[in-house]
């Protein structure tokens, strides 16, 4: 295994992440088919206003992720293994071949839907940097409680730990955290408390109607970053993507697992390059790239390389 293509969560996305996209059949193939699934107009669900919205933006991350994926191997180059932080297993999956993008928009769209009505409003997550989980967990342990839920979600890197819960409780833990030596603690682009047990419920609905889909075992190889393990059963694959919005985020160790297992190359899909910033301590001795800021055929030019079929 050489080639990795991972696919970021929300809080990546940006305004006009879909606009930005490569002028390429490809991608237009796949924004006329999300038009066609989802029944509206793809021109303005990138817009500021849509992007307040979790469904609307994790279809539009979801959309991204596939088109980029296509776009590339319009142009010959193709990943051995993909991988996705939260929303990002589903256009992992649709990218392995797991799941069709036409299921996939209506899953997310639920996915998007129940995660809302659960938690309109006075909840989110924080990104806590420059703490690691032996100093931070007792810290979410002081703050916790019924009326003041708060957790670990999110272990992004080793001092890079996202916590999600309601607002207040999340302040709690942020001054404490900042007190205790933290760098920042930053408030990120998600207004639902993602990979925590408050979804519990949720994740339970998702998971009836995920059954109700046709999967297929993956082509490519498929890590879960909420287990942060392979997995080839499209059944288990599937239960995962269920359960990824109430399981914590294990993502370092995914990329751990992926270079122990031969990854070279790690593109990241757009938007954005948190992903690529992640990734770059634990690929030292590879390369680490992403889509956005560089064109597409110079990416697919690097993943030719490194599958060994050069220019």
């Amino acid at each position: 295994m050489k080639i990795l293509l991972t696919f970021p969560g929300q809080g990546a996305q940006r305004p006009g992440m879909l606009k930005d996209l490569p002028a390429h059949p490809a991608v237009k193939a796949v924004l006329e088919e999300a038009e066609d699934v989802l029944r509206v107009p793809v021109a303005g669900v990138d817009s500021p206003a849509s992007l307040q919205s979790t469904v609307w933006t994790q279809l539009c991350l979801l959309t991204a992720g596939v088109a980029m994926t296509r776009c590339l191997a319009a142009h010959g180059a193709s990943a051995d293994a993909v991988a996705g932080l939260s929303i990002g297993a589903y256009a992992a999956a649709v990218s392995a071949g797991v799941l069709p993008f036409a299921d996939a928009l209506g899953l997310v769209r639920l996915r998007g839907e129940l995660m809302e009505r659960a938690y309109p409003h006075g909840y989110g997550m924080t990104a806590i940097i420059g703490l690691d989980r032996g100093w931070l967990e007792p810290l979410v342990a002081q703050i916790c409680t019924p009326q003041q839920p708060v957790y670990l979600a999110n272990f992004n890197a080793p001092t890079q730990i996202v916590i999600a819960g309601k607002l207040s409780a999340l302040e709690q833990v942020s001054a404490l955290a900042l007190a205790a030596g933290a760098q920042t603690a930053r408030p990120v682009a998600i207004h639902v408390p993602s990979h925590c047990p408050l979804l519990d419920a949720a994740a339970r609905t998702l998971a009836d109607a995920i059954a109700g889909v046709a999967l297929s075992p993956p082509a490519l190889r498929y890590f879960s970053a909420s287990k942060a393990r392979e997995l080839r059963d499209p059944r288990r694959i599937g239960e995962d993507l269920a359960q990824n919005m109430a399981t914590p985020v294990r993502w370092h160790e995914t990329m751990l697992l992926a270079h122990a297992n031969g990854a070279k190359v790690v593109i990241e899909a757009p938007p954005g390059e948190v992903l690529t910033r992640l990734a770059l301590p634990v690929f030292a001795d590879g390369i680490v790239m992403a889509c956005d800021r560089n064109r597409a055929d110079s990416v697919a030019a690097v993943m030719r390389r490194g599958m060994g079929t050069g220019d």
